[in-house]
C-alpha cells in the first residue's frame, strides 16, 4: 500500500468517527476508475453501504472549488455528490456514491432521447444558477482562457505530437482562427458552465439520473459550451440531424427561461458550431498532452473523431475554407505518417 493510500484509509476512519457512522470491522477501500487528472477514487464498503473516498493531491489538484460548487449546486436540483467530509489541506474527500454506470456505458439509439433529455434538464439548472444568485464565485471564461486552451492544440498536437514546424502563413491562419472563435464565444450570453459536461461525467444513478461529476473547473462562460460538449461528445457521436434537433429543442428551452434575448436559431447554431470548434481544438491538444506528458496513450484514439468534428463544421462555413484545406493537406497526412492513429479511424473521420 502506498503512503497516500494508507493516509487516506486512516483519514476515512477518522471521518466516519466524526460523522458518528459505524464502520464495519471488515470495511474496505476498492479502486474506482479514475479520470484524466491526478485524482484517485476509492469506494468505501461498510455494512452493505458504499461511499466514495477521493485522493486529490493538493500540489496537483485544488479541491476547494469542487467542494464549494457541490454545496452550492445541490439545492438547485442538480444531482451532484454530497460532500460528507473533506480535508482540503491533504486533498481527501468523502462523498456520496453515485454508482458506476456512466452515460457512455449505456447510451444507444433507443435511449439517447431519454438520457439526453434528462441531461439537458440538469444543464438548464446549471446555466440558471447564476441568475438564481446561488452560485459560488466562478472565474470568467474570458478571451485569455479561451485562447490559452486553443494554444494547447498548436503546442501539443501540432508541434509536440506531430512534430510539424509551421510557416508564418500557417501560424497566421491559426492566430486568426483562434481570434474568430473567441469572438463568437464572447458574443454569447454568459452563464454557469460545467466545462466538462459529457458522457464520461454523467452517471446513470440509482437515486436520480443524471448524476453530475467532475465540475471543479466550472466558469462563467458561453451559453452553448456545455451543450456542444454533450451533443458533440469527444467519446461518442451521433448523426448531425439528430444533434441539431437536440440543439434546437434546447434553444427553445432557453427562450422559455428568458436566457437568450432575441433568439435566432441560425445565430444559435453558429454559436454552437464555433463553440464546438474551440472546445475540440482544446480537446485534441489535451489528448496529445495526456499521451506525451502523462503517459496516457489511450486518449490518442479519441483524436480522429474530435478533429473530425472540427473539419465537418469548418466545411459548412466558407470563412474556414483555408482551415479545411490546411487540415486535409498538412495535418491529416502528418497523422497518417505518425503511426499513432488507426488508419480506419482516420479514414472514417478525416478523409473527404
Amino acid at each position: 500500500m502506498d503512503q497516500r493510500l494508507a493516509d487516506l484509509q486512516t483519514w476515512v476512519e477518522r471521518a466516519f468517527e466524526q460523522l458518528g457512522i459505524d464502520l464495519a470491522a471488515d470495511w474496505r477501500l476498492t479502486p474506482v476508475s479514475g479520470d484524466a487528472s491526478f485524482r484517485r477514487y476509492y469506494r468505501v464498503h461498510s455494512h452493505n453501504m458504499t461511499w466514495i473516498a477521493v485522493d486529490a493531491p493538493p500540489e496537483h489538484e485544488d479541491s476547494r472549488q469542487f467542494v464549494a460548487i457541490a454545496r452550492a449546486w445541490a439545492p438547485l436540483d442538480i444531482h451532484v455528490p454530497r460532500i460528507h467530509a473533506c480535508d482540503l489541506d491533504h486533498g481527501f474527500m468523502l462523498q456520496s456514491d453515485l454508482g458506476d454506470t456512466l452515460y457512455l456505458d449505456v447510451l444507444n439509439e433507443q435511449n439517447a432521447d431519454e438520457l439526453y433529455g434528462k441531461a439537458l434538464v440538469s444543464l438548464s439548472h446549471i446555466q440558471q444558477c447564476r441568475a438564481l444568485g446561488r452560485s459560488v464565485e466562478l472565474p470568467l471564461y474570458d478571451r485569455g482562457m479561451l485562447s490559452r486552451e486553443m494554444e494547447i492544440f498548436r503546442d501539443w498536437f501540432i508541434g509536440q505530437l506531430l512534430g510539424l514546424v509551421l510557416s508564418d502563413a500557417e501560424q497566421e491562419l491559426l492566430d486568426h482562427l483562434f481570434e474568430e472563435l473567441a469572438d463568437s464565444a464572447l458574443a454569447q450570453p454568459q452563464v454557469c458552465v460545467h466545462r466538462d459536461f459529457h458522457s464520461r461525467n454523467l452517471m446513470v444513478s440509482r437515486e436520480r439520473t443524471p448524476g453530475v461529476i467532475d465540475f471543479q473547473g466550472a466558469v462563467i462562460g458561453p451559453i452553448t459550451y456545455d451543450l456542444v460538449s454533450l451533443l458533440r461528445d469527444c467519446y461518442i457521436s451521433w448523426p448531425e440531424e439528430r444533434v441539431y434537433d437536440w440543439m434546437a429543442r434546447f434553444g427553445q428551452t432557453l427562450v422559455k427561461a428568458e436566457m437568450v434575448e432575441g433568439y435566432n436559431e441560425a445565430m444559435f447554431r453558429s454559436w454552437f458550431d464555433l463553440m464546438g470548434m474551440q472546445r475540440h481544438l482544446k480537446a485534441v491538444g489535451i489528448f496529445a498532452r495526456l499521451d506525451m506528458r502523462d503517459g496516457k496513450a489511450a486518449y490518442l484514439a479519441d483524436i480522429p473523431r474530435t478533429l473530425g468534428y472540427i473539419l465537418r463544421v469548418a466545411e459548412q462555413y466558407p470563412e474556414f475554407d483555408r482551415l479545411v484545406a490546411w487540415l486535409q493537406k498538412r495535418v491529416v497526412p502528418a497523422m497518417k505518417a505518425s503511426g499513432y492513429f488507426d488508419r480506419a479511424e482516420l479514414q472514417r473521420w478525416l478523409v473527404r
